[in-house]
């Protein structure tokens, strides 16, 4: 129904204009009673796909990517459309617009999204408000630095945002791989990488209880960065990665969209993603877990990337172009395969 009927008609329309469409449409279909209806079609329950990782035990192993729910405005009605977890953010400390609009580009013949929103998001203590209203969600809080905040400074940023969350999250991601904040990609260097993560750890050991730390990375890093990551890891001691942010290639796309700036998501970045899935895990011997993100719309990408060493899968851009069937999908083929 959804790729029949609900799909094209949304996609005559503004991307970002939808986006927003939508999320009064779930709300409202969920106030009217819609909820239950949600989670018995959708919802997938099975002991066989507890997982339980970095502490934390997701009931299934699918989860819904950061960006959808920047400010954690439908995170518990979209967790009843069968996902284990729900990230939110990419949050900062301020409240910032982002990029000037049209932001938001379809490619329709690639299966892709190309965005270039930049941190949109109504600030940190504005979504700790509606986080507090949690009621069996479990959170990731994805986090990054204001846009007039300059890189010597991001620490801070962050260390807000991670002290402002920190009560309402189950885990943290550290945001320094989106290509559409000024400079943002340079804090992905050895060395700061590892002050900024290491400043982390260091706040987060002095709560009564440390939550996991992750580090979001793009795709469009070098085997010799990805080492600089493992090793980094090592020394941190973060709880694991996810792999991968949007990528800046346009390699092989068909849609007249593709020179359009910014980060392109979707079926074009699955191979590239589960090529670092692989390396983070084959090198690291497994040493950390790996949350697989990038072009999963179908049952077979998710498990190809659970075959490489991802522990968990997130979706965003298979989610819009497949529907919710597609984590019913996934559960199903996760339980029939020796993953479950």
């Amino acid at each position: 129904m959804y790729k029949l009927l609900i799909r094209p008609l949304l996609f005559l329309f503004d991307p970002e204009s939808v986006h927003h469409f939508t999320f009064k449409m779930i709300r409202f279909l969920s106030v009217i009673g819609f909820s239950g209806l949600f989670r018995s079609y959708y919802e997938v329950k099975d002991e066989r796909l507890k997982r339980n990782v970095f502490g934390l035990t997701f009931k299934n192993p699918v989860g819904l990517a950061a960006g959808f729910d920047k400010d954690a405005k439908l995170y518990q009605e979209l967790s009843n459309f069968g996902f284990g977890f729900i990230e939110i953010g990419t949050l900062t400390p301020k409240p910032q617009e982002g990029n000037p609009k049209k932001r938001l580009f379809r490619l329709k013949e690639d299966q892709a999204i190309i965005n270039r929103m930049g941190f949109n998001n109504g600030g940190v203590v504005e979504a700790v408000q509606r986080l507090k209203e949690n009621k069996n969600v479990l959170i990731g809080g994805n986090i990054g630095k204001n846009k007039t905040t300059p890189n010597e400074n991001a620490v801070n940023d962050y260390l807000i945002c991670f002290n402002t969350l920190y009560e309402q999250v189950d885990y943290f991601v550290v945001n320094v791989s989106s290509p559409n904040t000024p400079n943002l990609r340079e804090l992905q260097d050895k060395e700061p990488l590892t002050k900024l993560l290491q400043r982390l750890q260091d706040e987060n050991k002095l709560k009564p209880k440390q939550k996991p730390i992750l580090l979001k990375i793009a795709p469009d890093l070098t085997e010799s960065q990805l080492l600089d990551i493992i090793d980094i890891v090592k020394v941190t001691k973060i709880a694991g990665v996810i792999a991968t942010n949007t990528t800046i290639s346009r390699e092989g796309l068909l849609s007249e969209n593709k020179a359009e700036m910014g980060g392109l998501s979707g079926k074009p970045l699955s191979s590239r993603s589960t090529e670092v899935i692989r390396f983070l895990h084959d090198k690291s011997k497994g040493a950390f877990p790996i949350i697989g993100v990038g072009g999963i719309h179908s049952a077979s990408d998710a498990l190809e990337k659970l075959e490489a060493g991802a522990s968990l899968v997130q979706l965003y851009t298979g989610f819009i172009y497949e529907g919710p069937q597609l984590i019913k999908e996934i559960n199903r083929a996760i339980m029939k395969s020796n993953k479950a």
